[in-house]
């Protein structure tokens, strides 16, 4: 579908295998979502805010997904953007709330740049129409501005380093918002960007290499930061990093399919964990691992799914994400041996921050007295769980699969589970605090930022603003000055020449007497010297 926005630049949708998987992906984990959220949210909440909101970014994140070129990705790009603050933000009266809102907002935005950046270059380098498969095509130097814009995007969106850190201020919002937000929205358009540009990717000899390597840093980095994390939703925040991560792999080393599998079984399981979480953090009020000893086995049917959801992201076999993540870890190994071993690191890592909570949630505790849960919070679990079980068998006849590898990663997960399963204590040092990414950023990027715009403010205000007023009083002064010698003296000619004319009026009066013999005797005198004026002439 194409509707004409300005000459040569149409807004185009088209659904095509990969924008498909996507659009039932995004639309089953919102109605999930929207579902488990009319039965979370109390009275007092302002649903109508809400679900427009969700609605609204649910919308923007399916016109992304079915874009045909960047006029329209840009403008659904930045809805998405808009209505994820909004919705972090969604308890604005809490101040820590709006802060992490405004995080979030602007690291993403930070990364949004890079579109129009790709935009413009597109443009120059030829590419009047934006079209996104036709972006590969634009020549020489404008190609690798293309690309770099998308990938600074890309990278920012799905919270890749250096941009991690602003997904665990995404855990101020709603736990709604955090499950769509994680799973099938925001966070993955990063990820579904590169896929769907792999192309442009493919044809800047350094782009791809960059993106593989950014991806499995990022999976093994923000792993290890999920097993130092005491809060689960900070646990789960960090695993969505490190399982985009996989993602961006994919596209980096060319696995569209591998990636876009990942992408699905990611969904479905995060958003289920998400909804778990939030579940207990309902009924519990707290989302502490020390204070949910015991949680799964209060609340089995919480605790049945989320734990399906938790093997199944460490990529436990038979479950999804097991397939999946082997699909990208094989693709990477006939890319770099490397790249591969660094994402077997990272598959032993999932398995110790999910053995680790795992450990924690069914450890036995004493009974005691605790809230039900809401019935209808309840009702999408199943369905997810039975998804995040069960997709990779209908993803893995697409894949690229080998016996061996996905014998060892599903050893090395097994392995990581195991070994975590009696980890207890959590850290506050560089792991625990994010790689102190965000620290860094204050110190590195806002300070010198802010201190510059203060000082150009004073300069605008000292020496811009001053010499404006200088200019505008030295123009007063000399107006006054004008005003008080040039007036004077124009007032005095002026009155010469009214006093002369009066006067001349005067003298002219005279002869007019009425007297007819007079007059004869004026045009006699006039004759005369007329007379003699003519003689003097000649």
């Amino acid at each position: 579908m194409s509707a004409p926005l300005i000459e040569g630049l149409p807004v185009g949708l088209a659904v095509d295998g990969l924008s498909a998987v996507m659009v039932v992906t995004i639309s089953t984990v919102l109605l999930a979502v929207l579902v488990y959220a009319a039965g979370e949210f109390g009275r007092d909440e302002a649903h109508s805010r809400f679900y427009g909101l969700m609605l609204l970014f649910a919308g923007a994140m399916l016109i992304t997904v079915t874009a045909t070129n960047l006029v329209t990705l840009l403008m659904a790009w930045e809805v998405m953007g808009a209505m994820s603050y909004a919705l972090i933000a969604f308890w604005w009266r809490e101040t820590d709330r709006a802060t992490s809102g405004m995080i979030a907002f602007l690291t993403t935005r930070g990364g949004d740049v890079g579109l129009y950046l790709a935009a413009g270059a597109a443009l120059a380098g030829g590419a009047l129409g934006l079209d996104l498969a036709g972006l590969a095509g634009v020549p020489g130097v404008w190609r690798d501005a293309v690309v770099a814009g998308v990938v600074l995007a890309a990278l920012g969106k799905s919270a890749q380093l250096p941009f991690s850190f602003w997904l665990s201020r995404a855990m101020a919002g709603p736990s709604p918002v955090s499950a769509l937000l994680h799973s099938a929205t925001m966070v993955a358009a990063g990820a579904y960007l590169l896929l769907r540009l792999q192309p442009l990717l493919a044809a800047t000899p350094w782009a791809g290499p960059l993106v593989a390597w950014v991806g499995v840093l990022t999976a093994l980095a923000l792993a290890a930061v999920a097993v130092a994390q005491s809060d689960l939703k900070q646990v789960l925040a960090a695993s969505t990093c490190s399982q985009i991560g996989f993602m961006v792999l994919a596209a980096g080393t060319g696995a569209v399919t591998a990636g876009a599998g990942q992408l699905v079984a990611h969904a479905a399981t995060k958003s289920l964990l998400f909804l778990g979480a939030g579940a207990w953090l309902t009924v519990l009020g707290t989302k502490q691992l020390g204070e949910l000893r015991g949680a799964a086995r209060r609340y089995p049917l919480l605790g049945i799914t989320f734990t399906i959801g938790a093997l199944s992201l460490a990529g436990v076999p038979p479950l999804s994400i097991w397939l999946t993540k082997d699909a990208v870890l094989s693709a990477a190994l006939h890319t770099s041996p490397a790249l591969y071993v660094m994402g077997l690191a990272a598959v032993v890592l999932s398995g110790a921050y999910v053995g680790r909570a795992l450990g924690f949630v069914w450890a036995r505790t004493p009974d005691r007295a605790e809230n039900r849960a809401s019935v209808l919070s309840q009702v999408p679990l199943p369905f997810l769980a039975a998804a995040s079980a069960l997709l990779g068998v209908v993803i893995a006849p697409q894949l690229s699969l080998s016996w061996w590898e996905l014998g060892l990663s599903g050893l090395l997960a097994v392995t990581g589970v195991l070994v975590a399963l009696r980890m207890r204590a959590g850290t506050r040092g560089l792991l625990g605090n994010w790689l102190g990414i965000e620290s860094m950023t204050r110190s590195v990027i806002v300070g010198p930022t802010l201190s510059l715009a203060t000082a150009l403010a004073r300069f605008d205000d000292k020496v811009v603003d001053g010499g404006v007023r200088a200019a505008a009083a030295t123009g007063a002064a000399v107006a006054r000055l004008t005003n008080a010698r040039l007036e004077i003296s124009l007032d005095a000619v002026v009155g010469w020449v009214a006093r002369g004319s009066r006067a001349l009026g005067r003298w002219a009066r005279r002869p007019q007497t009425g007297q007819l013999h007079q007059y004869y005797a004026q045009a006699v005198v006039g004759l005369v010297v007329l007379a003699v004026l003519l003689m003097i002439v000649r």
